[in-house]
């Protein structure tokens, strides 16, 4: 994730390319999952609220879990199958409330962008 400023305009941001950047193992669920992989964009642990990507490969799936936070994501590519046989694809926004539980897999592998935070 590249930073940049601009003093005389005071800008600051940070730009991260899907791309061009380096994902890490995937571990917010608990343990590492080799098969799925993170890019954290702005996801604070310590808070449990932030942005991320998530890259899954085919045949994935994310330890079942319950949401303490509000959870949205967008699929990007792929598909995502839900624990009640949804079928998500690209173009699919889902919000999930606090104290949802499920887990997702993925047959063909799947890229979703997602923000965990606290309802308003």
């Amino acid at each position: 994730m590249a930073t940049t400023t601009n003093e005389e305009s005071g800008i600051y941001r940070k730009i991260a390319n899907l791309n061009s950047s380096v994902f890490t193992p995937y571990d917010l669920d608990g343990p590492v999952q080799k098969d799925m992989h993170l890019l954290n964009l702005s996801y604070d642990p310590m808070s449990a609220t932030g942005w991320y990507v998530i890259r899954m490969d085919p045949g994935a799936a994310t330890i079942p879990h319950q949401h303490k936070k509000l959870e949205e994501f967008l699929i990007l590519e792929g598909e995502l199958i839900e624990s009640d046989g949804t079928v998500l694809i690209a173009g699919d926004f889902v919000s999930y409330p606090p104290g949802t539980s499920h887990n997702s897999k993925t047959n063909t592998g799947c890229l979703l962008i997602g923000l965990d935070r606290t309802p308003e």
